[in-house]
């Protein structure tokens, strides 16, 4: 799963989450269940305009206890802590934002061409290779260059073989003449899905890396 489809997912819950704690306080605020005549269960937050969200009673509970404060202290710990990574997470990049374009023929013009852009180009051109299922392209900075990283689904009986030469000659060396570089590294990730046995299905196909240079 991609960091995009797990923020997704993630913000998704919350909204949900925030989403019906707002309608629980307007339900109770604007007093909806009394006038609509609405059956609620005992404990029931917010029945009511004067009723508070937790009453004396459930915030006092286990006040008293003596593992009830190192709890609290460590559950909020631990959500600063989960926020703070993943904060740090989005802002975190492995590669360059952008990347320069060369501009051949022209002086003081400068062109940069968005990371992912590029990634995209990259992943429709290798999925179009023959027996490719799925790929995932990265761009990463190298020792004072960019590198690809690309992982690669192969269709039941792909040959890794053909991938790597179809993929050397295809969208790496056309992202290469397009960034105007005279060598693009690549780290090739591929997989190999099974042709159907029942044996090889558990072990859930062929694996393969290969480094272009």
């Amino acid at each position: 799963m991609s960091r995009s489809t797990v923020n997704r997912v993630l913000l998704g819950v919350v909204a949900v989450l925030l989403l019906a704690a707002g309608l629980l306080v307007l339900a109770g605020g604007l007093d909806l269940y009394r006038r609509l005549g609405a059956d609620l269960p005992d404990g029931w937050p917010l029945a009511a305009p004067d009723r508070p969200v937790l009453s004396t009673a459930s915030r006092t509970r286990w006040v008293d206890e003596p593992w009830w404060w190192p709890a609290v202290i460590a559950g909020l710990a631990l959500l600063v802590a989960g926020a703070a990574w993943w904060l740090f997470v989005q802002l975190r990049r492995s590669g360059p934002a952008t990347i320069a374009l060369p501009t051949p023929g022209t002086t003081g013009l400068r062109l940069r061409l968005r990371t992912r852009a590029l990634e995209e180009a990259l992943e429709t051109g290798t999925v179009v290779l023959p027996e490719v299922e799925r790929v995932a392209v990265r761009l990463l900075r190298g020792s004072g260059r960019p590198r690809l990283r690309a992982t690669v689904r192969l269709t039941p009986g792909g040959e890794p073989a053909e991938l790597v030469e179809h993929f050397e000659t295809g969208p790496r060396n056309d992202a290469r003449s397009s960034l105007g570089l005279a060598e693009l590294p690549a780290d090739l990730r591929m997989r190999v899905l099974a042709a159907k046995p029942a044996a090889a299905a558990r072990r859930g196909g062929r694996r393969g890396r290969s480094r272009v240079r």
